[in-house]
């Protein structure tokens, strides 16, 4: 928000490589741009008409159209609440459960990690770290949370996840079960994923 130039910038890059895939191919590139860290629905908001500005400049430069949905990311605690409010200005969530992991259980990954975490699993405090299975009651609570308050404003709202979660077969089963429409992990965890 104080600097609008820079989600200006970024999508001028994104919708030009769009057309010049699809000027070159023929192809038309589905293009989603996520506004990462909201946790305000006016922040999602302000930044959208900064995106949907930029992106009727570029296509009129061109002349040319092309569909473009804007979204969030939900992954600070206080976005999962309110995520009946951010979704009256989105046409997709996408949970980043690395990020919603950190700030809804109030730890931080490279220090627990190298930690603290791998006693509490030795101790059996808790069965695996919350980095590698989602905290099904906490973390999956907030995710469960804000695709139930989202779709409750728009009922057909895109909702996915990214992070190493995503390529997790017990975190995949609960994100199932909530309703997501996908998953998205990094490549090694690929083959694991399309196979849970």
């Amino acid at each position: 928000m104080l600097s609008p130039e820079l989600p200006e910038m970024q999508t001028r890059a994104i919708i030009r490589a769009a057309l010049a895939v699809k000027e070159r191919d023929g192809d038309t590139a589905v293009v989603e741009i996520m506004v990462p860290l909201v946790a305000y629905a006016k922040e999602l908001q302000v930044q959208r008409e900064v995106v949907e500005r930029t992106v009727a400049d570029e296509l009129q430069a061109a002349g040319m159209e092309m569909e473009v949905h804007v979204g969030t990311m939900i992954e600070l605690p206080r976005a999962a609440i309110v995520a009946d409010q951010i979704a009256e200005h989105a046409d997709f969530f996408s949970f980043g459960t690395n990020d919603l992991t950190q700030t809804g259980i109030g730890i931080s990954r490279d220090d627990a990690e190298g930690g603290f975490l791998s006693a509490y699993v030795a101790d059996e405090v808790i069965p695996t770290t919350p980095f590698e299975s989602i905290d099904r009651d906490g973390v999956g609570g907030l995710v469960r949370i804000g695709s139930e308050r989202g779709r409750s404003v728009k009922e057909g709202l895109k909702l996915g996840v990214c992070g190493e979660h995503g390529g997790d077969p017990a975190s995949i089963a609960l994100f199932e079960e909530i309703g997501l429409d996908y998953v998205s992990c990094s490549p090694f965890r690929v083959p694991i994923a399309r196979f849970s």
